[in-house]
Parts: C-alpha cells; structure tokens; sequence
C-alpha cells in the first residue's frame, strides 16, 4: 500500500517536489527504493522510526 500511496501523491506532482512517506510496512525498505529507481525519483533518506520507517522521495 505505501508505493501506491506515494504513485499516487506524485503523479500530478511538479518534478522536484519533495514528499515524505512515513510507513509503519515492513516490506516498504525494499518496495519504496525500487518504486523510486522505476519510476525515475531520487529516494533521498530512508531512516527508521518509531514503529516503521520513514522515506524522503524527490519527483523525477
């Protein structure tokens, strides 16, 4: 669900827009970064937090 999620906030976003997804799914530490390289947007950090972890994505 975070990828679609995130296809979704960044599909009518401007290129540069930057977009925080925190995200309480394991498999987002493998989904996300392969979203990014796919689709052309820069994973900028990928940090855990408090019960998940939380991505910092620059629109391609």
């Amino acid at each position: 669900m975070p990828v679609l999620r995130t296809r979704k906030h960044l599909r009518d976003a401007a290129s540069g827009t930057m977009l925080r997804v925190e995200t309480t799914d394991p498999l987002a530490v493998i989904d996300i970064p392969h979203f990014c390289r796919e689709d052309g947007h820069r994973l900028l950090a990928a940090d855990p937090m408090d019960g998940g972890h939380v991505f910092t994505i620059e629109k391609g």
